[in-house]
């Protein structure tokens, strides 16, 4: 374990989560009669992943400085998973909910393992549609939709 590699991430990760749940707070108002917003979710979900972070943050003064020699710091699979959740805050809204969160867990996908593709496209499928459907459907929330140019 690189303590200071895991300390700088987990800074970096507070400080966008800190923007994710400032932009889902533009989003906060139900539209249509709905009692959930479509930046709830955003929201609860950058809160969490603060909270993970401080408590890694937290655990890199609990333990030893354990950097195996050899082990390479994985640097650019970061930055592309950085990347790409920047990428995704900012099409959320123009692509929509179903089409931005399929092509971010895609992506992720492919950076943590790359092959498989099939795989990934399936899961990212059926997490984007499942949780569009159960918070649009079943909660009552709205998240943004198709894009129009679509034609749906």
């Amino acid at each position: 374990m690189n303590k200071t590699f895991d300390r700088s991430l987990s800074l970096v990760l507070v400080a966008v989560c800190a923007v994710f749940i400032f932009e889902s707070t533009k989003m906060l108002k139900g539209s249509f009669g709905s009692t959930i917003g479509p930046g709830l979710l955003p929201m609860i979900m950058a809160i969490v992943l603060a909270i993970l972070s401080l408590i890694n943050f937290y655990q890199t003064f609990r333990v030893k400085n354990s950097i195996e020699k050899g082990e390479k710091l994985q640097y650019k699979r970061f930055l592309i998973l950085l990347g790409t959740a920047i990428l995704y805050c900012l099409l959320l809204e123009p692509l929509g909910y179903v089409i931005s969160t399929f092509l971010f867990l895609t992506l992720a996908f492919q950076v943590m393992e790359k092959g498989k593709m099939i795989y990934s496209c399936i899961f990212s499928a059926i997490i984007s549609f499942g949780v569009y459907f159960l918070y649009v459907d079943v909660m009552k929330g709205t998240l943004p939709g198709l894009p129009v140019w679509l034609g749906f």
